[in-house]
């Protein structure tokens, strides 16, 4: 892999261009074993190329692709990186480079396992030029096999030309990564990486077999076990289907009464705000008291008849279908209570859509000052510190709470709430998962925030 020396500034632009572009790519390499794809704009713009080798099968291609697709991003931040891969090749840039096939990092790999006799080289300058006029003639793909005299030997041969070039720039390209490939030699291997082709030699059998009708013979044996594996598993599937539509009947027949019985109990709990009642106090969820929004749900600010002041969360999933787990949880959550904790008041499972109730901090988020120029001005180093020790405090108290012991697994700046002293709380700590005591705390379960 080679990365080019210019640095993109605006790295996040890059980081989504650079994905869809790979996506892109993806579907067309599945499809032909070929794709450019170009995405963004103006000194954001990222344009990519990926081709697999004429002897390469579909299959094999989308692998090798996967392969190439990873070792990308390692020149990040620089944008410009080119792949070369035994059975592909994979190209991105900030400019299009389509037409291209010199350039400074163009190289030479010679192999170093032996020396070879003047028979040998002969083969190999027979073989070069016999699979040069084959792929210009064949969409830039050619190979030879051309036996070494006097030996059981046989040089082997594989050039492959980016289809972006016409036949002149490819028969370029060739004639220039020949004669310096050509250099390898007496060494028993030779590989050209250019711009715009790939060439290699060696005394091994590197090339993959084709069939008389151009399918490979690994092509076949994929087809086999690919449709020998889809009867099975349409089998599987089809019992597995039949199994829990079965089991969700039964489950649903069940699962009603218990969920009704389960709303009823949130319903009479000391727990329980009425729908209405936070409806009112968020003036019908108004977009001027909303506070903001996290991965479990959005927040708004809230005053109730009393006067309190209030935190209302409208969660993204409604909980009445699992009243139950709902209710144990905001039951273990508002069991918990330190001064770095954000305090939950309650809940409603009963309205339209599920909602918690927790204390107002009018100081909102850390991530309000340390985000904001001006407003972190307001945080000291005194206050910093203050608010980790407060932050250390909270999840010790979580971890090591004797009776649920709970795993934040999403501690940011946005979790971590202020009060009018800049004193830490932790938010959304209940809606992670709680372990029972005797449970380890290590998960291997995808959590948290992207």
């Amino acid at each position: 892999m080679t990365c080019t020396n210019v640095v993109e500034y605006n790295k996040t632009s890059l980081v989504s261009s650079f994905i869809a572009v790979m996506q892109k790519l993806s579907e067309q390499m599945r499809e032909s074993g070929f794709g450019i794809a170009v995405s963004g704009s103006g000194f954001d713009t990222t344009h990519g190329l990926a081709q697999c080798y004429g002897d390469l099968s579909l299959v094999d291609c989308t692998l090798c692709y996967a392969v190439g697709r990873s070792i990308l991003p390692q020149c990040f931040p620089f944008n410009g990186a080119r792949v070369f891969l035994d059975g592909c090749f994979m190209r991105s840039g900030n400019y299009s480079y389509y037409d291209e096939y010199l350039g400074p990092n163009d190289m030479v790999v010679c192999g170093n396992a032996s020396r070879q006799g003047l028979s040998f080289q002969t083969s190999v300058k027979e073989a070069v030029s016999h699979a040069v006029a084959t792929a210009l003639k064949n969409k830039g793909y050619g190979k030879a096999q051309v036996p070494v005299s006097g030996s059981n030997e046989t040089v082997n041969v594989l050039v492959d030309c980016w289809r972006t070039l016409n036949r002149s720039s490819c028969k370029a390209c060739f004639e220039n990564a020949s004669a310096e490939m050509l250099r390898c030699l007496p060494w028993s291997e030779g590989r050209a990486l250019y711009t715009g082709c790939f060439m290699r030699y060696s005394n091994i059998d590197f090339l993959n077999k084709e069939l008389a009708d151009g399918i490979s013979e690994g092509t076949i044996i994929t087809i086999v076990i690919s449709t020998v594996s889809s009867l099975v598993v349409l089998a599987v599937g089809v019992a597995i289907g039949v199994y829990i539509r079965k089991r969700r009947y039964i489950q649903k027949k069940r699962g009603s009464n218990d969920a009704e019985k389960w709303v009823k109990v949130l319903r009479d709990s000391n727990l329980n705000f009425k729908y209405s009642t936070l409806e009112k106090a968020t003036g019908s969820f108004d977009e001027a008291n909303k506070l903001g929004q996290g991965g479990f749900g959005t927040v708004y600010k809230g005053a109730l008849s009393d006067g309190r002041e209030i935190a209302v969360k409208r969660l993204f999933i409604n909980n009445r279908h699992r009243a139950a787990d709902f209710y144990n949880e905001v039951n273990i959550i508002s069991s918990v209570e330190h001064k770095n904790l954000v305090r939950l008041l309650g809940c409603s499972c009963c309205g339209p859509e599920s909602l918690l109730v927790y204390e107002f901090l009018p100081n909102k988020s850390l991530d309000h000052f340390i985000f904001d120029h001006s407003r972190g001005k307001e945080l000291n180093w005194e206050k910093r510190f203050k608010i980790i020790m407060g932050t250390v405090e909270g999840l010790v108290h979580l971890h090591g709470n004797p009776t649920n012991k709970i795993i934040h697994r999403d501690i940011k700046a946005s979790n971590i709430l202020l009060d009018l002293k800049f004193r830490a709380k932790i938010a959304d700590f209940g809606l992670a998962r709680t372990f029972e005591e005797d449970q380890s705390h290590i998960s291997t379960a995808i959590a948290g925030t992207l």
